[in-house]
């Protein structure tokens, strides 16, 4: 992990093709040990959540490789590495379990992330979402007080209830979310520990409740498709 920390700082020094080419074998390395981390991974969040259960470490990771088509930024690398573990991977739509590698600075969002959730769920899935808190609330309230170290970001929301929900909810606050996870940042002693891992999966563990009535919500979701 400190190999692959030293290189993402440097890349965040040096975002060009010219230097990425220089250190396409660092890269190479460091990429086969971060796929190394997440097969452990896979296994290890496996063990208290089985609906992640066979993912392939592709299933879990991202391209380096910016799209930089329609943005301003135009740096062509990325300056961090992440892993999504859920049912039937990244790009099935249902909830799960995130681990962001980012040295502190700017960056996209400054620094080592782990998390669980939805992030940017279809209309759809948001809406089941919003039934599921408006029926089971305080079990949803117990879910994100139960993950502990982690808290609800509120960032992207709406500024009043969503119409068809009561605004005298007495959850009207997680009825706004547009985006709807848990997060919790930590540092570099964290990622250094040896025991990585098994710390990563503990953390990870408290947020399971959660993930679990997200995920009921996403299979209605799909039943009413």
């Amino acid at each position: 992990m400190e190999d692959i920390i030293r290189f993402l700082e440097q890349l965040r020094r040096h975002n060009n093709r010219e230097w990425f080419e220089a250190n396409k074998l660092w890269y190479r390395d460091v990429k086969a040990r971060f796929d190394g981390l997440v097969a452990r991974l896979i296994d290890a969040i496996a063990a208290f959540d089985p609906s992640v259960a066979g993912l392939a470490v592709k299933d879990c990771t991202y391209r380096i490789y910016r799209d930089t088509r329609f943005s301003p930024n135009k740096e062509p690398y990325k300056t961090h590495f992440g892993a999504y573990f859920c049912p039937r991977g990244k790009k099935s739509g249902y909830a799960g379990y995130y681990f962001h590698v980012e040295p502190q600075g700017d960056g996209l969002i400054g620094g080592h992330l782990l998390s669980a959730g939805l992030y940017m769920p279809e209309p759809n899935v948001l809406k089941s979402v919003r039934d599921e808190i408006l029926d089971n609330g305080e079990r949803f309230a117990a879910a994100v007080r139960g993950a502990s170290g982690f808290s609800l970001n509120a960032e992207n929301r709406l500024k009043r209830a969503p119409a068809g929900f009561p605004s005298d909810s007495p959850y009207v606050e997680y009825l706004k979310l547009k985006d709807v996870y848990l997060e919790k940042f930590v540092d570099d002693r964290f990622m250094l520990q040896a025991d990585l891992v098994e710390s990563v999966a503990r953390e990870l563990r408290a947020t399971m409740p959660f993930i679990a009535l997200l995920n009921r919500a996403v299979d209605y979701a799909r039943e009413e498709m």
